[in-house]
């Protein structure tokens, strides 16, 4: 049976859905105004990893994910540039799928921009002032109040008193309590606005999410994920608004991925050790930084460093080693590596137990392989099937382990041509020659195997 962590509960506990065999997620994107950085595609790559696992059991899974297209950042950023808001967004969703389409992470099925849904956000915000959860200030904008909500912290055990002692009202806010967020957003001149009850305005972050998942999925349903830094303020504001408005549970479950630390430190610009996934790729190939960031398990935190990323290419290494030469195909086996690689998924998506199976089916395929054995072909078809449930190991074994031909390195006719050579080499028995183009390949990052069919390479990690 499934289990899975709830971030509400504090506990993991056996899922149930809302209706048999179906599971509404909704999991919080990016706000659109830069490129995505290492922290949006653990997100990304884990949520991608649940529901690949989710629907190779079946589940009929209907995966929503956001845009926040509408932004104070969005704005400012737009503004620096001297361009239109939508000019930015339109750039930074497209580079957004490119990178998803790098990682192997699957489109959802829904993609809900807050810019399309902005009758939606103010039918939602009309609620809660009719039923006394919001109001209009003087200044135009409308508040939530948080002290009407008896249940208010609840995901994260925030005490609304201690939460009150340590908030302020900013300047130009106009609220009853320093508690209180804002759901729209009077517009200054020049700023990108929507006519709205309370004047030309836009929507508060908080306020986008329960109106575009109400629209997406309805008043309650099965998983709500996103990041480690959502839970407070902007998961918790997100209960108290769709609770508030629709008079029902908002969420079942609630998920969240752990942070990506750079060297054991938090990532930030400030520290210079931000990195944008095309950093991360102009140096790592595509699968070695999915795999990286799916062998840990979702809710564990991410350490990245130099090292980190070498061991994955490692271990990736072994897989395709493995299946290097090997015929895969679908054949019935008697073993107990899927049902083991199943179960460690089932139990909170534990992808480094999963894994852990991999390797033994790694070590079996190996085996079956010395020996000449028929059950290789199977075995690697196993391994292929379970490894793309992770989204890995559908590469061509041979082109994943000789690698992209990059600046500065021999290309691969410069290393055909060198193995060539050495080849007539050993014909003239002129095995010094031979040696010093092995040696001189190896050095370069180059490794030989030779064999009855021949000498075939792969580049070291």
């Amino acid at each position: 049976m499934l289990q899975i962590y709830n971030t509400l509960s504090k506990e993991k506990a056996p899922f149930q859905p809302l209706q048999e065999g179906k599971i509404k997620m909704y999991v919080c994107g990016v706000t659109v105004y830069d490129l995505c950085h290492i922290g949006h595609a653990r997100v990304m790559v884990a949520f991608d990893v649940i529901t690949r696992f989710l629907r190779s059991q079946g589940w009929d899974v209907e995966y929503v994910r956001n845009i926040t297209d509408v932004d104070d950042k969005i704005i400012r950023r737009a503004a620096e540039n001297g361009e239109a808001p939508h000019e930015l967004t339109e750039r930074m969703i497209a580079a957004m799928h490119e990178d998803e389409t790098a990682l192997s992470v699957l489109r959802p099925d829904q993609e809900p921009r807050a810019t399309a849904h902005i009758g939606d956000i103010i039918a939602l915000v009309e609620t809660l002032v009719e039923k006394g959860f919001a109001y209009a200030a003087s200044n135009g904008d409308v508040y939530y109040r948080v002290e009407k909500f008896a249940e208010y912290g609840k995901l994260t055990n925030k005490n609304v008193d201690e939460l009150r002692s340590g908030a302020r009202v900013e300047v130009g806010e106009a609220k009853e309590s320093p508690l209180d967020f804002v759901l729209w957003k009077a517009a200054k001149k020049g700023e990108v606005s929507w006519d709205s009850p309370w004047g030309k305005g836009r929507p508060g972050w908080h306020i986008e999410c329960s109106a575009m998942s109400k629209c997406c999925l309805g008043d309650t349903f099965d998983i709500h994920g996103g990041g480690p830094d959502l839970p407070f303020p902007h998961h918790e504001n997100e209960i108290a608004q769709s609770e508030a408005a629709n008079g029902c549970t908002y969420v079942n479950t609630w998920m969240h991925a752990g942070p990506v630390r750079v060297n054991s430190e938090k990532m930030s610009k400030s520290l210079g050790n931000f990195f944008t996934i095309r950093d991360v790729l102009e140096k790592y190939n595509a699968e070695v930084v999915r795999f990286f960031l799916a062998r840990v398990h979702y809710r564990t935190y991410i350490d990245y460093s130099e090292d980190s990323l070498k061991e994955a290419r490692v271990m990736l290494e072994r897989f395709y080693q493995a299946l290097r030469g090997v015929e895969a195909v679908d054949a019935e086996l008697d073993n107990d590596f899927d049902a083991r690689f199943i179960a460690a998924m089932n139990d909170d998506f534990n992808t480094p137990k999963a894994v852990s199976v991999l390797f033994e089916l790694v070590n079996e395929l190996n085996k079956a392989t010395r020996e000449g054995a028929e059950s290789a072909a199977a075995l690697a078809g196993q391994l292929k099937r379970l490894g793309g449930i992770l989204g890995l190991l559908q590469q061509d074994a041979d082109a994943f382990l000789k690698g992209e031909d990059k600046a500065g390195e021999l290309s691969s006719d410069e290393i055909e041509a060198l193995i060539e050579q050495r080849a007539e080499a050993k014909k003239a028995k002129n095995f010094a020659e031979s040696d010093r183009i092995r040696d001189e390949l190896a050095a370069q990052g180059v490794i030989l195997k030779d064999s009855r069919e021949g000498t075939s390479w792969y580049r070291e990690a």
